[in-house]
This record gives C-alpha cells, sequence and structure tokens, in this order.
C-alpha cells in the first residue's frame, strides 16, 4: 500500500493536497456547535446525489409517465419508498443546513475581507441550491408541483421587453408540459449539479487559502518570533503559511475536529432517520398533501404555495401590489446578501465585540425572516398582507442600517489572541 501511494503521489500530488486541505489543515481551537454545519451540508449533498443517481434509474421524465414512475419507485421498487423519502427530506435538509450555515457566516462576520470571495462562492451555491430545488420539484408532476412552477415561471414574464419570451424559453413551450419536464429534468440531474459540486470544490479551496474565521473574528495566524517559544505551535502543519507564520492558536483538523463532526453528524442523523420514517410529510411543509394528486392542468389546487425554504422570498414577492416591483425585490433580497461583505464596514468581525445596535439589528433580521417564511405559506389576506409588507421592511432595513452606522460603530476591545 506504502508503494502505491508513493506511486500515486509521483503523478499526482495526493498525500499533499489531504495533509494542507484535511489531515494538517491548521483550524482555530475554539470552533464551537456553529462551525459544524459545513460538514453537514457536505453529508447532505453526498446523500442528494447518491439518492438521486438511484431515483433517476427508475423515472420516466415524461408528463404521461413521470407521476406513475414516483408512484412505481414508492410502491414496487425495492426501498424505493426510502430512496424517495431520503431525497425529500435531504432537499429540506439541506436548506436547513444551508440557512444556520450563512447565519453563522453573519454572526461572526465571516464574509469580511479577506474572506469576500468565500462568501460569494457560498452564494453562489445558495442560488444554484435554490434554482436546483425549484426544478427537482417539477418532477413528481403532482397538483403543486405543476401549479408552483406555473406561478413561478410566469414572475419572469414580468420583465420588460423580454419578459413573453423569457418564460417561453423557460418552460420550452406555451404551457407548462412535457417539454418543460424534460429539460428540466436534464438541467435538475446533469448540469446544476455539476456546477454545484465545482462551486462547493471552490468554496473549500477560497476557505483554506485564507485560513478558517472563528467565533472571536480574529486571526490565528502570528509572524515569526513574535509570540515566546513556549507559546508556538506543538503540532505540525502542512500549510503554506508556516513558511512565513507561525500558526499559533490552532489544532490540527484531524483528528481533533473530524471526530467532533463524526459526534454531531450522529446527532443529524437521529433527527434525519426520525423524518424519514415517522414524519416525511413534516405536516405538508416538506412534501404538500396536493403533491400527491397527479398534475390536472384544469383544476387549480385551493392555495398554492411553494415549499417553505422558498416562502420568505415568495412572501416578499407577494407583499407588493406591483408584480415587476415585487419580483424586484424578491431578487434583490439575495443581491442585497451577495453585497454583505461591502455594506458592512465595520473593522470588528465577531458579534462578540460588535455594538449593541447591531446585536438587535441581526436579532430582528432573523425574525423577520422566519416570520416572513410564515407568512409565505399563508392564503393572502389583509392582515398578512399587512405584516409581510412590515417585515420585509424590516429585512431590507437591516442592510440599509449596517452600512450606515458599521463604519463609525462603537465596539469592544478584541483580544489579540483567541481567549476561550
Amino acid at each position: 500500500m506504502g508503494k502505491l501511494v508513493d506511486w500515486i503521489d509521483e503523478r499526482i500530488p495526493m498525500s499533499k493536497t489531504m495533509k494542507i486541505h484535511v489531515t494538517e489543515y491548521p483550524a482555530p481551537k475554539n470552533f464551537n456547535v456553529w462551525y459544524i454545519f459545513g460538514s453537514l451540508a457536505m453529508l447532505v449533498l453526498v446523500n442528494q446525489i447518491l439518492t438521486g443517481i438511484w431515483l433517476t434509474m427508475n423515472y420516466v421524465p415524461t408528463a404521461d409517465g413521470a407521476f406513475r414512475s414516483v408512484e412505481y419507485i414508492m410502491r414496487d421498487v425495492e426501498f424505493g419508498w426510502l430512496l424517495r423519502y431520503m431525497h425529500s427530506t435531504g432537499a429540506s435538509a439541506f436548506f436547513v443546513v444551508v440557512y444556520l450555515h450563512m447565519f453563522r457566516g453573519m454572526m461572526y462576520g465571516s464574509y469580511q475581507k479577506p474572506r469576500e470571495l468565500i462568501w460569494i462562492f457560498g452564494m453562489l451555491i445558495f442560488l444554484v441550491l435554490m434554482a436546483e430545488a425549484f426544478m427537482g420539484y417539477l418532477l413528481p408532476w403532482g397538483q403543486m408541483s405543476y401549479w408552483g412552477a406555473q406561478v413561478i415561471i410566469s414572475l419572469f414574464g414580468a420583465i420588460p421587453w423580454i419578459g413573453d419570451d423569457l418564460t417561453l424559453w423557460i418552460r420550452g413551450d406555451y404551457v407548462i408540459s412535457g417539454a418543460t419536464l424534460n429539460r428540466f429534468f436534464a438541467l435538475h440531474v446533469i448540469a446544476l449539479p455539476l456546477v454545484l459540486v465545482i462551486l462547493v470544490f471552490l468554496h473549500i479551496v477560497a476557505l483554506h487559502e485564507v485560513g478558517s474565521n472563528n467565533p472571536e473574528g480574529i486571526s490565528i495566524k502570528k509572524k515569526k518570533n513574535s509570540v515566546p517559544d513556549e507559546e508556538k505551535p506543538k503540532f505540525k502543519f502542512h500549510h503554506r503559511f508556516t513558511s512565513k507564520y507561525d500558526i499559533v492558536d490552532a489544532i490540527p483538523f484531524y483528528p481533533y475536529y473530524v471526530v467532533k463532526d463524526i459526534f454531531w453528524v450522529g446527532i443529524f442523523l437521529f433527527f434525519f432517520s426520525y423524518v424519514i420514517f415517522f414524519n416525511p410529510a413534516m405536516g405538508g411543509f416538506f412534501l404538500e398533501p396536493p403533491n400527491f394528486e397527479a398534475a390536472n392542468p384544469l383544476k387549480t389546487p385551493e392555495h398554492i404555495a411553494p415549499v417553505w425554504y422558498f416562502t420568505p422570498f415568495y412572501a416578499i414577492l407577494r407583499a407588493v401590489p406591483d408584480k415587476l416591483m415585487g419580483v424586484l425585490l424578491m431578487f434583490g433580497a439575495i443581491v442585497f446578501l451577495f453585497l454583505l461583505p461591502w455594506l458592512d464596514r465595520s473593522k470588528v468581525r465577531s458579534i462578540r465585540y460588535r455594538s449593541t445596535f447591531h446585536k438587535v439589528n441581526l436579532t430582528v433580521f432573523v425574525i423577520s425572516f422566519i416570520v416572513l417564511g410564515y407568512l409565505g405559506v399563508k392564503p393572502v389576506t389583509e392582515v398578512y398582507t399587512f405584516l409581510a409588507r412590515l417585515f420585509t421592511f424590516l429585512y431590507f432595513a437591516f442592510f440599509i442600517l449596517l452600512w450606515f452606522y458599521s463604519k463609525n460603530e462603537k465596539t469592544k476591545p478584541v483580544p489579540e489572541r483567541i481567549t476561550k
């Protein structure tokens, strides 16, 4: 085995790459539970790819065969029901993990210099993930799949001049049909997963190039001779920083954080398994009751709403009477997240040392996002519309206020070394 590894290393730097990015990667010693969601996202991504491959073996991407093939998978394919529920539950789990991962980045300022590109790659992953989930949502060809796609695709018609041609191009037909299903299937199983994997790779490479942030929001790299010998790292790090820096306050990712992540993976799989075996529909939030009926263009569901992970943005869309303005605000809600590294002008990263006003502002933002998610699944009423407008205003107010107060924000003193 040793000779085989040496033979491979002579031709591709496998061992060196493994040391730099896994076994000897210097991770801050103060990582807390908020830092497990990156590993969990990788786990769910692998689950989605593997279960998706098995599902496509029996899925028929035609208007006549799609719903029947899903029923065939559920009833006749050996363990097909398990694969389908692992995939559908995995989609929701992916967004739970990604939303918490993004929130951790916002709490500890992981988007600030020099990690702007990490954040941009992460947001691109989020955007592709939304497109992947939307296209996968059409594939069961149930009532909610069909009518949900009808509503979302029609939004592009609000774009001036090119809207009608764009919606026609997306559908591949004048109505949602087998042509739409076929192209969404191709994008869902081939194009978007490929883009997603590439972006995840770039996200990790960018992260390991500048090093991980930590709850203190301070650098773990110190120049040589800047710390006493007794405080220099006791671990051997195979990393490009070691030629210029002593990496203090860090421990190797393996075995310390690998063991920690495995523990939390076990906790995650416990809840994941509970949903799969006991509550796969999750009260209609993961799998809606209308989607267990075959798509019928002549019968509209009583209440059309997207899956829960789209509902915050859907609530923003519905909060505005003008269709074009609603679409712009919906996409603007994501654009503002992209711009976060430049909207936050504070020199302090971690929320531990930010002002009370910033903590309140971030808390209001999170509450607004959750409430908008709830309002997005509710029917349109005067009260719900008013609340949607109120919390849409608070959602965007977070970014606007952040730009104004962050530059001259009164912050607490930041320690020079990791303290806990």
